[in-house]
């Protein structure tokens, strides 16, 4: 544990160095329902992740594609953290899953990258999006038939109150001053963005 606090000390001192814009409660969050349909290994950094898809999990925190150096240093330190993967982190670990989700209507399908790798084919998953960060996670397959259009819109409050959770659970990873702080809200985050 000592070698642990070691190496998350300057981590952490670097965290609180740079700014962190996050995303409060009440802003705008959407919430999509569909199938999974594809999925696949990719890696952040190899160009194989396609324009346009959707970047969640703790990779959404350290993914900055396009943003300024700082926040790509901040970001990436933030994924060490989230993930309990110093070690990955250091080496530059940005491995994770690819699903294309065939959303309900006539909504199309989107691509989200995550390192959550419990997903399968054929699950019904929601996908929420929270400015540039998304969360795709599986719920009841009842939320993917159309036939249940009018109780899911019933529902719809306490769907995006359990996101908002999930968004603010990941802000509190990038908020953290200590590692304490740090390791409770990356678990917070396992336990309220993970299905």
């Amino acid at each position: 544990m000592k070698l642990k606090l070691i190496r998350l000390s300057p981590v952490l001192l670097l965290l609180l160095a740079v700014g962190v814009n996050a995303q409060r409660a009440g802003q705008s969050m959407s919430i999509q329902h569909g199938v999974v349909t594809a999925s696949r290994m990719v890696d952040l950094n190899s160009g194989a992740v396609p324009k346009g898809a959707l970047v969640g999990g703790s990779l959404g925190l350290i993914s900055a594609k396009g943003k300024k150096s700082s926040k790509k240093t901040r970001n990436a330190l933030v994924g060490a953290i989230a993930g309990g993967a110093v070690a990955k982190g250091a080496q530059g670990d940005t491995r994770g899953m690819m699903y294309e989700v065939k959303l309900g209507g006539a909504a199309g399908a989107v691509q989200v990258v995550t390192d959550q790798r419990e997903i399968r084919i054929g699950d019904c998953v929601a996908v929420e999006r929270a400015g540039d960060t998304a969360n795709v996670r599986r719920v009841s397959s009842a939320y993917c038939e159309q036939a249940n259009e009018a109780a899911v819109a019933a529902v719809a409050d306490e769907s995006a109150e359990e996101a908002d959770e999930c968004y603010l659970a990941k802000t509190a990873v990038v908020e953290a001053a200590t590692i304490e702080e740090a390791e409770l809200a990356a678990m917070k985050m396992k336990l309220l963005c993970d299905d």
